[in-house]
């Protein structure tokens, strides 16, 4: 327990999400919302409410849900008149999908949708690329490089938000028709 809080940000560590508590923890977009907005500093519950002009109770449960599912943990208390503060960090700098499923993909990409609703500006381009698996697989890997190399830590400059995905299409199926 200090006076000040550290400030620290999430460890450098990756956590897959994997567990069925984890996909439904990242349903709801107000917890994706939570997750973002701990990205880079712990925040007590008041600081998340007011960021993300929620209610406290509100943040609370969401958080408490987080929690359960292993995503965020109380990395610091203080002593604030006479009762403690908390706050709370995610538990990994960098969370991906281990086996991407409908439900979680889905929630991931509401939470996104959300985020660019609320964004002043936006850039969005989907493109579909022919590539050889070696190709995907060093494009997947550099696009991570250029996304974790890009972060300038500057406080008080605008948070932007990335999301990175590479699929390989699926292939049509194909149907018999008379």
């Amino acid at each position: 327990m200090s006076d000040q809080p550290s400030y620290l940000p999430p460890p450098e560590g990756v956590l897959e999400i994997a567990a069925p508590e984890q996909f439904a923890a990242l349903s709801h977009p107000l917890r994706q919302r939570l997750l973002f907005a701990l990205s880079h500093r712990p925040a007590t519950t008041s600081c998340l409410a007011a960021q993300l002009d929620a209610k406290k109770g509100n943040v609370a449960h969401h958080l408490k849900v987080l929690r359960e599912a292993g995503l965020v943990h109380i990395a610091e208390t203080r002593q604030v008149r006479g009762g403690t503060e908390q706050y709370y960090q995610r538990t990994a700098r960098h969370m991906v999908v281990a086996e991407p499923q409908a439900a979680g993909t889905a929630a991931i990409l509401a939470a996104v949708a959300q985020e660019l609703d609320r964004s002043p500006a936006e850039n969005l381009t989907l493109r579909h690329l022919r590539l050889s698996p070696a190709k995907a697989r060093e494009l997947g890997e550099t696009l991570a490089k250029l996304v974790d190399e890009a972060e300038e830590n500057a406080e008080g400059e605008p948070l932007h938000g990335v999301l990175v995905a590479l699929y390989q299409h699926a292939p049509p199926t194909t149907t018999n028709s008379a």
